[in-house]
């Protein structure tokens, strides 16, 4: 049985083609360009997707993806070790999250819908933190997305 703070799941309606919203999703850079992220290369399913961090306070921190699923214009997802902030610890060994988004036309634009799932399997040490971190962060997030889609 997973537990309520297993998992965080937001959606929102894009007024933004899902072939806008798609791409913004699956090319790295921009990709970045909205997440706060530089990555090495593209993604590519089954393969990792190495990058740092580009937001202020926590710029030049690494981040890997490991890309799970690539469904276009109807799913991304990828897995990640959620909230990393500790330079000096190694996140390599503890389970990771699964991210999607989900993508569906809806009137006017693209129904998206990120979940973020696994926080029950984060060691609970980090785990309140992580999911109050990216609970918060998941909504930022999103309106990035929707600055970025719709600019």
């Amino acid at each position: 049985m997973t537990s309520r703070t297993d998992r965080i799941e937001k959606t929102v309606e894009l007024r933004a083609p899902v072939a806008r919203v798609w791409r913004a999703l699956a090319d790295s850079r921009e990709f970045g360009t909205w997440f706060g992220m530089r990555f090495e290369g593209p993604f590519v399913p089954g393969k990792p997707a190495a990058g740092v961090i580009t937001i202020p306070e926590h710029e030049g921190l690494p981040v890997t993806f490991e890309v799970e699923q690539m469904v276009p214009e109807r799913l991304f997802s990828y897995r990640w070790h959620p909230y990393p902030i500790d330079h000096t610890r190694d996140y390599a060994e503890e389970p990771t999250t699964l991210v999607e988004f989900r993508l569906e036309p809806a009137p006017g634009g693209t129904r998206l819908t990120v979940i973020e799932s696994g926080f029950d399997a984060i060691p609970a040490g980090r785990r309140t933190d992580a999911y109050r971190a990216n609970s918060e962060g998941w909504g930022i997030q999103i309106e990035n997305l929707t600055r970025h889609v719709t600019a």
